[in-house]
């Protein structure tokens, strides 16, 4: 054997090496490539729908809110007031919405008799109301304005009825979960005159905090 054949050698040792490798790496199986997972951008939140809570709060009348059957002034009354609401949101844009709500309160607005004033309440308060407002804070935060007719009942000793009116007023709705918020609202509202020269407006403030559910029925 030659010198040059001996060098030769480790070189076609080398040569059969990768050979033999590359024939091995053929016979495994290919590893199969994963894309990432694709995940979707989160909807916007949206008020569009129907909800459901309660409210509680306190209502007060001004010195002459209502009138006693003498005519004389029946002084302020004040008290504790608490009900439920339901209504409906429309979302026009990611700036404005729209709905309406109903809502029946029970009031402890009332005022203690003597012997010249019988006792004055106001046992309940119910209204229809539109809403419109503005949206902010990657719209969970609703600012709105509200206002629509409005009833109650009013007892002046005897004498029991039922008076319509008209309400208006604001508040701050906070969406804390997808399904629930919080609101901060004031209502003015303004029972009529009804004919009786006995009877005056009744002139209530109502301020209230209350949690609605929101339903998804048509989302």
């Amino acid at each position: 054997m030659t010198i040059r054949g001996a060098r030769s050698w480790p070189a076609a040792l080398a040569v059969t090496a990768l050979a033999c490798g590359g024939a091995q790496a053929a016979d495994l199986p290919a590893t199969a490539y994963k894309a990432p997972a694709y995940a979707a951008a989160p909807a916007p939140f949206s008020w569009t729908g129907f909800y459901a809570g309660a409210n509680v709060g306190g209502a007060f009348t001004g010195n002459d809110g209502f009138a006693n059957a003498a005519g004389g002034n029946g002084g302020k009354l004040s008290g504790v007031i608490g009900g439920l609401q339901a209504g409906y949101n429309y979302q026009l844009s990611p700036l404005v919405v729209v709905g309406i709500e109903n809502d029946l309160g029970f009031t402890g607005l009332s005022r203690k008799g003597d012997l010249v004033n019988p006792a004055i309440s106001a046992p309940w308060l119910t209204s229809g109301r539109a809403r419109a407002g503005v949206t902010l804070l990657d719209q969970r935060l609703f600012l709105y304005g509200t206002a629509g007719l409005a009833a109650g009942e009013l007892k002046d000793g005897p004498i029991h009825k039922v008076k319509m009116g008209w309400t208006a007023g604001g508040g701050a709705e906070w969406a804390f979960l997808p399904k629930w918020s919080a609101k901060l609202e004031y209502l003015y509202t303004d029972l009529k005159h009804d004919g009786l020269p006995d009877w005056r407006a009744a002139k209530i403030h109502t301020v209230r905090a209350g949690v609605n559910y929101h339903f998804d029925l048509f989302r």
